[in-house]
């Protein structure tokens, strides 16, 4: 599989003419000449119009897998702090780290597997191995307390690119600070955000960070996995004539064109 490498020199050395002639490439390798056959693909494309673009929240939401962190979805990973709590029995209410290898080990429980488990399958796994042998009914609470698996890419005209591990429930503005904020020299206030679909595709949408500041837009929850580009001068007519030419899918399949 190929895998969406972003760095700043190569969004820097990327020409309008260059990446053009790769949309073209890739329409032209598409047996239905309407870019929305792809599957699972939304028929409205993204509005590039300066002032006028879709927030990610709204362009996203077909594409939001159920694995952010905060949602009841959400699947624990390695590094992760989990708050473990059973009512009245205080060896067993504490807080521990998965580790690399996806486990836990918890008094009276040893090893249990954490990794790819939602809390609440935890809370019912370890539920029925206290049941019966320690606690009669055991009440079971297991929610995370930091996402240290989730991580996403910032790229571009930003002071520090790089991978970031997500806290909490993040917004784009606080992963862009992650990564020491703007480059004031050089950023835009434009924002591509490509992400993982369920079926393995990608997608990306665009979002104004000017709107989110002034309030004319919600600032939107970005989710482990994604690879934000923020753009520069050097980049922004590249992507207007790709956001003009591809919908929504689309241009999230640009992104695994080899240049």
């Amino acid at each position: 599989m190929l895998r969406a490498v972003f760095t700043r020199n190569l969004w820097r050395a990327l020409g309008a003419v260059a990446i053009t002639a790769a949309v073209a490439a890739l329409l032209s390798g598409c047996n239905d000449s309407s870019p929305s056959a792809v599957s699972g693909a939304p028929s409205r494309p993204i509005n590039a119009e300066g002032g006028k673009l879709d927030d990610l929240a709204r362009a996203s939401a077909p594409y939001i897998a159920q694995s952010t962190p905060g949602s009841t979805g959400y699947k624990v990973g390695p590094l992760d702090v989990l708050e473990i709590s059973v009512f009245k029995v205080p060896e067993l209410t504490q807080s521990v780290q998965v580790a690399d290898n996806g486990l836990i080990n918890l008094p009276l429980v040893g090893d249990l597997q954490a990794s790819g488990k939602t809390p609440s399958a935890l809370e019912a796994e370890l539920r029925r191995k206290l049941d019966g042998t320690y606690i009669k009914n055991p009440s079971v609470r297991v929610f995370v307390k930091e996402y240290n698996s989730s991580r996403v890419t910032v790229d571009g005209e930003v002071k520090h690119p790089g991978v970031y591990a997500l806290k909490g429930t993040p917004t784009l503005l606080a992963a862009i600070s992650l990564a020491g904020g703007l480059d004031k020299e050089t950023a835009s206030t434009e924002v591509t955000i490509f992400r993982a679909n369920p079926d393995g595709t990608r997608s990306g949408a665009r979002v104004d960070l000017a709107a989110i500041r002034s309030g004319a837009v919600v600032d939107p929850t970005v989710e482990a996995g994604d690879v934000i580009v923020i753009e520069g001068s050097s980049t922004k007519t590249a992507y207007n004539t790709i956001m003009k030419i591809l919908p929504f899918t689309a241009l999230g399949s640009l992104a695994f064109v080899a240049i």
